[in-house]
């Protein structure tokens, strides 16, 4: 039946001898549970966990795996001198970084200041000891300050119901902590690579956008100001009050962002000075405070932050939220900041993971991240991950392990006990000032120029992103950026690439026309190739697409005059699978060719696609002898046949010819 039995002479067969032709395989049947039991495991755990546990004794089996849900067991045993000398140094330094931003983040969030400095105390701790990560700094963060500002808001007002808002912040967190740490064990972290880096990118450059507008409030020592995010009612609401500017707060503001600019940008120039932009706020705030105090400005309408609290977390089990109506705008917020948060702590842990040539596990560092909000919002933290700016100073100030983390919580926790009563002074605008310059470095421009060279379609995911969120709201924004991306997605699989081949001269390697112009067509026949998987949401366009292509290539040799077209072969390499309306696509091509008296023959199909096809009863229909393993023996076959058969005959024949 087949054709390995039969040898025709081939281009490059100059013994004189038979080439070998091999049969193209059906793979062999496996038992339904063992191939459903394979498609699980590359789904949920495509990272192999249990890989580490083979051949090794039940008591070192439970060391690996207490060292697997707390990475701390396998660093800390290592730990040396040299790494904490630079640790203490980086841990020192994020502090300073972590306090004055630790209070802006929190006025952003509209809560009370001192929840920033609480939150920068437990959860780091507790990263420390289930992070995966060296380099994450662990914090609270500008998009999910705001984000729980303009959620919250929309329900309970700060202003007029600040125990409420302020229970339902912890309560948000508490869902965010559930949904991270529950996607993190329930292997589900591809959810969150459907964030792409375009629209990442996009989203932080609309978030910072409009998180640099909110601070004209403070900047310009606005009382009254609108709870709307978006760029049209902020404006309209900082220039509608323009006689409540007050230029004291303006030139204050100025000042200290242009020396956090400066600061920031010599440090770019040298790395070696990473530490000067890196103390930066915590100077600016000491300057500001002791501005405002020997110059009493506060009386002259410069906004002070007044009295924090002493002394470390109180618990906060009793105040969170499970009545009807808050809980549901608490179980939103958190679900949808817990998920950006996820998105920027595992984007920043990996990008600075692949800089020092580690390996960092996204699902534990869900459960990780998770954790942590679960423990702060039981302590009075709000939402926290790792924020970019701080992990980046946490990088250059050249951390050796987690432990940075741990230094920080203790200096923020010194801070807590002894040093609180300090910052009574510290003005509003410098707390200002400092976000701005932290957000005016999440705005990547280089990034969306590279989009725009690269890949257009990635620019307008990307732009979509950052629009939504500037003249919308952050939601609109996400899920604007989300659905372009998904639409993007759904494209690649509903309109795949189909490609003419022609042969490259003095080879039988076929390749593209459009990319190699010089190839050479095969008279008589056309060959075809198929980019993608075939399922159903391609497979009518693929029939119709491949009808398109014979009639053109028909119309084309009628009008040139030359042999008239005799063969089909289409080339199935990069068809990795195939469903049953794939299948039956096939079944009408195959009819459609026949009344045509074409003849259609298959190229290299793979193994998913012959085991498919042999059980649907295809490979008898169309002849286990019309298809070939390559393309080149393909065009032979159909050459050799061409010459020997008389063309006119070519039509009526459909049994086997290997007895010609």
């Amino acid at each position: 039946m087949g054709n390995v039995d039969y040898g025709y002479p081939s281009a490059n067969d100059n013994q004189g001898g038979h080439a070998h032709h091999h049969r193209v395989a059906v793979p062999p049947p496996q038992p339904f549970i063992k191939s459903f039991k394979n498609s699980l495991k590359e789904t949920f755990f495509p990272d192999d966990p249990l890989r580490q546990f083979k051949n090794q004794s039940p008591c070192r089996k439970v060391v690996l795996g207490l060292q697997y849900f707390l990475p701390i067991l396998e660093w800390a045993p290592r730990y040396t001198l040299q790494f904490f000398k630079a640790d203490l140094i980086s841990g020192i330094t994020i502090a300073s970084l972590a306090i004055p931003q630790g209070i802006s983040y929190a006025k952003l969030a509209n809560l009370p200041p001192i929840l920033g400095l609480y939150s920068s105390f437990i959860p780091p701790l507790v990263y420390a000891m289930m992070g995966s990560s060296r380099d994450l700094a662990v914090g609270t963060v500008a998009v999910a300050s705001l984000l729980t500002a303009s959620m919250l808001g929309q329900e309970v007002s700060a202003t007029e119901n600040p125990t409420l808002y302020l229970h339902l912040a912890f309560t948000a967190t508490l869902f965010a902590g559930l949904l991270q740490a529950s996607l993190g064990l329930l292997r589900l972290g591809f959810i969150v690579d459907f964030l792409s880096h375009a629209t990442i990118v996009g989203f932080m450059a609309g978030a910072a956008t409009v998180v640099i507008l909110q601070q004209l409030k403070g900047v310009l020592g606005l009382e009254h100001f609108t709870h709307s995010t978006d760029i049209i009612s902020v404006l309209r609401s900082v220039f509608s009050q323009t006689h409540e500017w007050r230029w004291e707060s303006g030139v204050l503001g100025v000042g200290f962002l242009f020396f956090l600019l400066i600061t920031r940008y010599f440090s770019k120039r040298r790395p070696k000075f990473f530490w000067i932009s890196a103390m930066a706020p915590l100077t600016s705030v000491i300057l500001g405070s002791v501005l405002v105090y020997l110059t009493h400005a506060e009386k002259h309408g410069v906004q002070v932050i007044g009295n924090l609290k002493k002394g470390l977390n109180p618990p906060s089990f009793g105040d969170l939220v499970f009545t009807s109506p808050y809980m549901i705008t608490a179980v939103k917020t958190g679900m949808i900041t817990g998920i950006i948060a996820l998105a920027e702590g595992i984007a920043v842990g990996r990008s600075f993971a692949m800089f020092k040539h580690y390996h960092i596990d996204g699902n534990k560092e869900m459960v990780a991240i998770g954790t942590m909000n679960i423990v702060g919002s039981c302590f009075s933290c709000y939402l926290t991950t790792g924020p970019f700016s701080r992990s980046a100073v946490n990088f250059n100030a050249g951390c050796k392990t987690a432990m940075s983390n741990v230094v920080m919580a203790i200096a923020v926790m010194l801070t807590l006990l002894f040093l609180t009563p300090l910052f009574h002074y510290t003005p509003l605008v410098v707390l200002s000032a400092i976000i701005i310059a932290a957000m005016l470095g999440l705005i990547d421009y280089e990034a969306a120029i590279h989009l725009w060279q690269v890949d257009k379609f990635d620019f307008v995911v990307c732009m979509g992103a950052y629009v939504g969120v500037v003249f919308g709201s952050v939601e609109v924004g996400l899920v604007l950026a989300v659905a372009i991306s998904v639409l993007r997605l759904l494209l690649f699989v509903a309109r795949p690439k189909t490609v003419v081949l022609g042969n490259l001269p003095n080879s039988t390697h076929y390749r593209n026309v459009e990319q190699y112009q010089n190839t050479s067509n095969v008279p008589g026949v056309l060959i075809l190739e198929i980019d993608a998987p075939i399922y159903f949401a391609n497979s009518s366009y693929l029939r119709e697409r491949i009808s398109r292509w014979i009639d053109e290539e028909e119309d084309k040799l009628k009008s040139s005059g030359e042999t008239s077209l005799q063969y089909v072969i289409l080339d199935m390499s990069a068809v990795g699978n195939i469903d049953t309306s794939g299948i039956t696509m096939f079944e009408e091509v195959l009819k459609t060719t026949d009344r045509r008296g074409l003849k259609l023959v298959l190229a290299n199909p793979g193994a998913e696609v012959m085991k498919k096809l042999n059980k649907a009863k295809f490979l008898e229909k169309i002849g286990q002898e019309w298809i070939y393993l390559t393309v080149g023996e393909a065009v032979e076959a159909c050459n050799f046949k061409l010459h020997t058969c008389k063309p006119d005959s070519t039509k009526e024949e459909s049994q086997p010819w290997n007895n010609v």
